[in-house]
C-alpha cells in the first residue's frame, strides 16, 4: 500500500528553491543514517520504501532526530517494482536528485533465489530510471558496492580496477553500473554517481538508529551485537587460514555516519555546473581490519567476552580487501573520520539500548494473538466507522510522517487477519 501525504506539492513559493531529494529505501540501515543527514543539511526528503528488509519505526525515529527539521520529511510505502505507485510519487513534486539504496543484498540468499534478486534490484532500478527520466530527473546516486571488485588481485582496490563478482547480488550491482554508464552514453544530460562501498557498520551517536536486520544476520558486526546482548550463543568465525595477519580475513569497516557524509559530498557534486558523466567512487576508511581485531574492539567498547567458533572458509569470500580513497578525497572532499573503536562503541551503544533492534518482542507477540481473537471483529468496525475523520486528523494535525506511520499502523492492525 502506497500512503501519499497531504501538503508535499510541486514547486515553492519561495524565491529559494529547497531542493528535494527522493531516497529510495530510506528506512534501512544507511538509507535512514542518510535521510538523517539530508534533513540537516535543509533538503526536503521523499523516504520510499516497501519496508520488505525494514521497518516503518525507523523514518518516525528520524523524523523525531531531525527536530524542527522533521516536517521536511514524508514517507511512502511503495514497491519499485510497482511503476503506477512510483509514477504517483513523481507526479506529486520535482524531485532535484534521486539517492537510490532501494535492494535486497544477502549474499547468500542471492546465490540460492538468483531469479527473485535480479526481478527485485534489477526491474525495480529500470523502473526508477524510466520513471527519472520522464519527469526531468537526471540526477542520479547509486548505492553500489565493493563486492563489483569480486576477488581483486591487488589491494587498495582503486576505481579502475577490473570489475567482475561471484554471486547474483554482486551481479545486480555490476549490471545497473553498466546501465547507468549506458544510459549516460545515450542521454549525456544525466549525472550519474556510483558509490562502492566497501563494509558498514556502526550507528547514529544517539543509538536510536541502527542496523536491524530481519533473519540470520549476513554480515559481521550484527552477528557480534547479537550475541553480546544475548540472542545468539557464540559467533561463528568463517575461515582461520587466510593469508592475513592472523588468518582472519581482513575487510574496509566504514562508520555509517561517514557513509552518510559521502552522499551528501556525492549530491553536493551532482548539483555543480561541471559534466561529471557517470563516475564511481570507493567509501571506506582504506584500512583493513581483520574479524578477530573487529571482536576485540566490540569486546572492549561493550565489555562483554564473545564465544567464537571456528568454521571453514566459506565460497566466495575473498582473503583481504580495502579500499583506495584518493579519488573521492580528491574530487568530493570526502574522508572517513571514525576509527574502528567509533564504530564499536556507537554499535554497542545501538545495541544495548535495543537489543532486538526496532521491533519490541513481547508486542509483536501480543498483536500476533490479538489478530486472531474476536476482537478483531470489533476492531474492524470501529476502524472503518472513523477511518475518514481519522484519516483528515492525523494529516491535518500532525507532521506528515509521523500521521502517515499512526495511519498505517491502525490500519495494518485493524484490517490484517
Amino acid at each position: 500500500m502506497s500512503h501519499f501525504p497531504r501538503g508535499l506539492t510541486n514547486g515553492s513559493a519561495s524565491p529559494y528553491h529547497q531542493k528535494t531529494v527522493l531516497v529510495t529505501g530510506g528506512a534501512g540501515f544507511i538509507g535512514s543514517h542518510t535521510t538523517l543527514q539530508l534533513l540537516g543539511e535543509g533538503y526536503k526528503v521523499v523516504v520510499i520504501d516497501n519496508l520488505d528488509n525494514s521497518v516503518e519505526e525507523s523514518v518516525k525515529r528520524v523524523s523525531d532526530l531531525a527536530g524542527k527539521n522533521g516536517h521536511n520529511l514524508y514517507f511512502f510505502q511503495v514497491d519499485l517494482r510497482e511503476k503506477d505507485a512510483l509514477e504517483m510519487v513523481f507526479s506529486m513534486t520535482k524531485f532535484d536528485a534521486v539517492i537510490h539504496f532501494a535492494g535486497l543484498k544477502a549474499v547468500a540468499e542471492s546465490v540460492a533465489k538468483p531469479l527473485f534478486y535480479y526481478r527485485n534490484n534489477m526491474i525495480g532500478t529500470i523502473n526508477l530510471l524510466e520513471v527519472m527520466g520522464k519527469h526531468s530527473c537526471k540526477k542520479l546516486v547509486f548505492s553500489s558496492s565493493a563486492t563489483v571488485y569480486g576477488q581483486p588481485l591487488t589491494v587498495p582496490c582503486t576505481e579502475d580496477l577490473p570489475l567482475s563478482t561471484t554471486n547474483p547480488y554482486g551481479r545486480t550491482k555490476l549490471f545497473v553500473e553498466e546501465i547507468a554508464r549506458d544510459l549516460h552514453i545515450a542521454d549525456p544530460e544525466w549525472k550519474i554517481i556510483l558509490l562502492r562501498y566497501f563494509n558498514p557498520v556502526g550507528a547514529h551517536p544517539s543509538g536510536l538508529i541502527g542496523e536491524d536486520p530481519r533473519g540470520v544476520p549476513n554480515n559481521l558486526m550484527p552477528f557480534l551485537q547479537q550475541v553480546a546482548v544475548g540472542r545468539r550463543k557464540e559467533l561463528t568465525v568463517f575461515g582461520r587460514d587466510y593469508p592475513t595477519k592472523d588468518g582472519t580475513g581482513v575487510r574496509d569497516y566504514i562508520h555509517v555516519m561517514d557513509l552518510a557524509t559521502g552522499h551528501i559530498a556525492a549530491l553536493q557534486k551532482l548539483f555543480t555546473p561541471k559534466d561529471i558523466g557517470c563516475t564511481a567512487y570507493n567509501l571506506g576508511t582504506g584500512q583493513g581490519t581483520s574479524v578477530l581485531e573487529m571482536v576485540a574492539a566490540f569486546e572492549k567498547a561493550s565489555g562483554k567476552k564473545i564465544p567464537l567458533r571456528f568454521a571453514d572458509r566459506r565460497p566466495g569470500d575473498c582473503s583481504e580487501i580495502y579500499a583506495s580513497t584518493e579519488k573521492a578525497e580528491r574530487e568530493l572532499q570526502w574522508r572517513a573520520v571514525y576509527g574502528v573503536d567509533d564504530m564499536c562503541r556507537d554499535q554497542w551503544n545501538w545495541a544495548s539500548k535495543n537489543p532486538w533492534g526496532y521491533r519490541d518482542p513481547s508486542m509483536e507477540l501480543l498483536r500476533r494473538s490479538i489478530r486472531i481473537t474476536h476482537e478483531h471483529t470489533e476492531c474492524l468496525t470501529w476502524y472503518k466507522s472513523i477511518k475518514d475523520d481519522l484519516h483528515h486528523y492525523v494529516m491535518k494535525k500532525m507532521r506528515p510522517v509521523l500521521g502517515l506511520i499512526l495511519f498505517g499502523r491502525l490500519q495494518s492492525g485493524c484490517l490484517r487477519g
